[in-house]
């Protein structure tokens, strides 16, 4: 029988290419689609900081963003530091606002996909 240089390392190059398409690849598509969120920031979005900060943004300049906390209070962050960029949450055609039961206490304006938990 003889050694075949082929027979001993294909487990290892199977092992690297499963590594690859179930690891790495996911991952950098995670953090392309990321980078493509913080550089598509504008003014007015309202977005989620990555420790769980609510706020708009005012301004937009280089590697910072300028949010509104609450009416008057701005702060200054990395762009890194947006984890995701929230949508409004559109009424049903015939359904108020005002007529529709809540399922809990009021925590503001409630206009956030992302913060309802299921």
């Amino acid at each position: 029988m003889g050694n075949n240089p082929l027979g001993t390392f294909l487990p290892l190059i199977l092992l690297v290419v499963v590594f690859y398409f179930l690891l790495i690849r996911p991952q950098r598509k995670r953090q392309q689609e990321q980078i493509q969120m913080q550089n598509s920031l504008a003014p007015g979005a309202r977005v989620m900081t990555t420790n769980g900060l609510f706020a708009t943004v005012v301004t937009v300049e280089d590697d910072d963003v300028v949010l509104e906390v609450a009416p008057g209070v701005e702060t200054r962050w990395l762009k890194a530091a947006i984890g995701r960029v929230l949508t409004p949450v559109e009424d049903a055609p015939g359904t108020g606002a005002d007529t529709s039961p809540s399922d809990g206490p009021d925590t503001g304006d409630g206009d956030d996909t992302s913060t309802k938990q299921s």
